[in-house]
């Protein structure tokens, strides 16, 4: 099914002409999918269990017992971020999420940066989440990780190319393991405690030689970048708001719904591990499996650890099928070569999905995961982070001109809550490692140059960014949504 879809910025559709991919129309994806379906699909791509068992660890390295307290930071952060994709999301449901936001609001220059902060995230985070698979079958098989991830990444890929509908319950049985698997966690670490909760808001961290050190504000604020990023997966609800179901009360209760579920998924069992481990050098050793086998026995440590395999593979599966809209949506909108647009914006007949898109990211994902990645997965938070101090920027203007009186959700304490969310995360970014900076600026300097060289000169026909023609109609003046769940 296609349908001619209307330009949210200048120069309008109608003076377009022909679409990049040579036809006079563009592709729009099915809506098939309501709050349950998009709960769990952007539930498993937040991966509770996955970012738990491969993120969470390396935060308990660098932030001891404060690591509990910088995810509960980021979690009231992500309330903002949630507001501003929610009323966002509504406002302009497109699959191409933050570009498609920001773009509309701020400008195709600013869209193109935010798509491009996307990518990087769209392109390193399944690798790296992958990567934790093999440790994780280890009770019952030795894998080599590498190729193990890889497979992870191929069979992912194999399941993107599938009906979204599909998909979603398919993703749904797997989130149920892993939130088994994390509650299993929370219980053994509640009832093996080791240390007093005043940890959690006194945090210290292992010294070596059975000493301890405090954790300072510095480092819990250089971690939230990671803490937002274990956290980001809730914002997938915007990606997937032109396969919803009415797209603008839906968007919002799976968004918000989404956070709240996937925090508290995350941050329980965090605090039982942190006030469980037997002393701070195996905290931060960050061996989840270790701790769970030492608390109870080897069966249920081997159960928790294949629960955990299943959510990073129910990860991937769902992180590229988000990605795979991202990268059709762009194509859809020009920002490529003719050729190459035409090819990530095609449909598949049977399924309907971007199939090419899919390969596109699926593919280059499992090559990625023999590459080292340690840098890229710091780069990653810095990517996450800015792309939030977009949006809220996004946010800031999205009620003037003719987004004013158009049906959306609209948050509450607005603008005092985007504005303090910019302003909290450019903080947040001025914390960050001086080397994940440049890379993620050459990145984005790099982009710019290819904006000014290649798409700026071509606005008639490349990056004209795009909402579904149904969702473009005005509402009646002060017509809105109220701010509920």
């Amino acid at each position: 099914m296609a349908n001619t879809p209307v330009a949210s910025t200048a120069p309008a559709r109608e003076d377009r002409g022909t679409t990049e991919s040579g036809t006079e129309s563009a592709p729009k994806l099915t809506r098939s999918i309501g709050v349950v379906g998009g709960t769990l699909l952007t539930l498993s791509c937040l991966t509770p269990a996955s970012s738990l068992f491969v993120i969470v660890p390396d935060s308990f390295a660098t932030l001891g017992t404060g690591t509990a307290l910088t995810i509960a930071v980021a979690a009231l952060l992500c309330i903002g971020v949630a507001f501003t994709y929610s009323e966002l999301g509504t406002l302009i449901p497109s699959s191409g999420g933050e570009y498609a936001m920001v773009g509309t609001l701020m400008g195709r220059l600013a869209g193109w940066l935010v798509f491009i902060l996307s990518l990087i995230v769209v392109m390193i985070v399944p690798p790296i989440i992958a990567l934790g698979t093999a440790d994780y079958l280890a009770p019952i098989v030795h894998l080599d990780p590498q190729y193990t991830a890889a497979g992870v990444m191929l069979l992912a890929t194999v399941m993107g190319l599938l009906d979204l509908r599909a998909n979603a319950w398919i993703t749904g049985i797997f989130l149920v393991l892993e939130v088994v698997a994390c509650a299993v966690v929370a219980f053994l670490g509640f009832t093996h405690t080791q240390r007093s909760a005043s940890v959690l808001v006194h945090p210290v961290m292992d010294a070596g030689h059975g000493h301890s050190t405090a954790v300072t504000a510095g480092l819990i604020v250089a971690g939230l970048a990671t803490a937002l990023f274990i956290l980001q997966g809730f914002s997938t609800a915007v990606y997937l708001a032109e396969e919803m179901e009415n797209p603008r009360r839906n968007v919002s209760r799976t968004v918000l719904w989404t956070l709240a579920i996937g925090a508290a998924v995350v941050l329980i069992p965090v605090i039982a591990i942190t006030l469980g481990a037997p002393d701070l050098g195996t905290l931060g050793a960050g061996d989840v499996a270790g701790m769970v086998k030492s608390w109870s026995n080897s069966g249920v440590g081997t159960f928790v650890s294949l629960c955990i395999a299943l959510a990073i593979i129910n990860a991937a599966i769902v992180m590229v099928i988000q990605n795979s809209r991202v990268v059709f949506s762009s194509a859809r909108d020009g920002a490529w070569p003719t050729p190459v647009n035409r090819a990530l914006s095609h449909l598949g007949k049977r399924f309907g999905s971007p199939w090419v898109a899919t390969l596109v990211v699926g593919i280059p994902g499992a090559a990625l995961c023999f590459v080292n990645l340690d840098t890229l997965s710091e780069v990653t938070g810095v990517a996450v982070a800015a792309m939030y101090v977009f949006v809220a920027l996004g946010a800031l203007v999205s009620r003037r001109g003719v987004h004013k009186h158009k049906a959306a959700w609209r948050m509450p304490l607005w603008p005092a809550v985007p504005a303090l969310l910019a302003l909290v995360l450019v903080w947040v970014l001025w914390q960050q490692s001086t080397k994940s900076l440049l890379i993620t600026g050459f990145i984005v300097a790099a982009a710019a140059v290819y904006w000014a060289v290649y798409l700026r000169p071509r606005q008639e026909t490349h990056w004209v960014i795009s909402v579904p023609e149904d969702e473009q109609a005005p509402a009646q003046e002060g017509a809105e949504l109220p701010a509920t769940v």
